[in-house]
């Protein structure tokens, strides 16, 4: 398993990890098999939503605040229930196919690391499985 570091910067972001996780494909030497990526917090998560166009995570992120606020009728004593629920929509992890020794995703699609309750030093594992083939 390989980890990633990531450092983020804002309450609510979300960075695009796809180069990372294909440089540890390519070190690997695997060419075929899956790469499951996977964030170990309890307030942050892992998607794959299009890349190219970056209003895309703005609407994403503004759309995840309308619908869970950062100011509710929470309990959690710490105060960032509303990440808890946004990690919880978004998903924890991501398991994606190698072709080729690559990740194979659509035209549009990367992989995002999702933070809510940040900035933070962050975690990210990626494992990467050869098909047994």
């Amino acid at each position: 398993m390989h980890t990633l570091r990531l450092s983020t910067s804002n309450g609510c972001e979300m960075v695009n990890i796809t180069s990372q996780v294909q440089s540890l494909i390519a070190q690997s030497g695997v060419k075929r098999g899956l790469c499951l990526v996977h964030a170990p917090h309890t307030t942050a998560g892992i998607c794959v939503q299009e890349g190219f166009d970056p209003d895309v995570v703005r609407d994403t992120l503004a759309t995840l605040e309308r619908l869970v606020p950062r100011e509710g009728d929470y309990r959690h004593a710490e105060g960032n229930s509303d990440a808890h629920i946004k990690a919880l929509m978004t998903g924890s992890g991501q398991t994606l196919p190698i072709e080729y020794g690559k990740l194979q995703l659509g035209r549009w699609q990367a992989v995002f690391f999702c933070e809510y309750d940040g900035p933070r030093e962050r975690t990210v594992w990626v494992q990467i499985i050869p098909s047994a083939d």
